[in-house]
């Protein structure tokens, strides 16, 4: 005698399925939201511009992948599998946080958190509607 479940399984299976979906469809957002910050930080580090260095030092590392040694904020670290890191610095840059904040000998010519403050909102709602149609997708079986 078969159970009824009163598709309780299906209904959990679709759940599975919603759960699961955002993470492969959300790549693509912050992957474009972190390349998006990354050139606004180099615009905004133009102002500091004396080799380039700075400004060529500013990545982006995709998910699994490793962050230059030295870079800030964190130092050299590896990007879980839905996060993409953006860092300024590297081995021969040691001295971005410098630049960012300023020494008792120099005045502050900020760029990196400033960019992130100024683009947070709009790099935010793009990953949030790229999760949210994931989701609804995967809930309606479109995927």
């Amino acid at each position: 005698m078969a159970s009824n479940d009163n598709g309780l399984a299906s209904t959990l299976a679709a759940i599975e399925h919603a759960r699961k979906a955002p993470r492969a469809a959300v790549l693509p957002a912050l992957l474009k939201s972190a390349e998006e910050l990354a050139a606004a930080q180099r615009a905004l580090a133009e102002t500091s511009r004396d080799t380039g260095a700075l400004i060529d030092s500013i990545e982006v590392t995709p998910p699994g992948h490793s962050t230059p040694p030295y870079s800030q904020p964190g130092g050299m670290r590896v990007a879980g599998e839905t996060e993409v890191l953006v860092t300024a610095g590297n081995e021969d840059v040691r001295y971005a946080h410098l630049v960012e904040f300023g020494t008792s000998k120099m005045e502050a010519e900020p760029f990196f958190w400033p960019a992130f403050r100024l683009l947070r909102k709009r790099l935010q709602n793009r990953i949030n509607r790229a999760a949210r149609k994931a989701v609804k997708d995967a809930w309606s079986g479109g995927q």
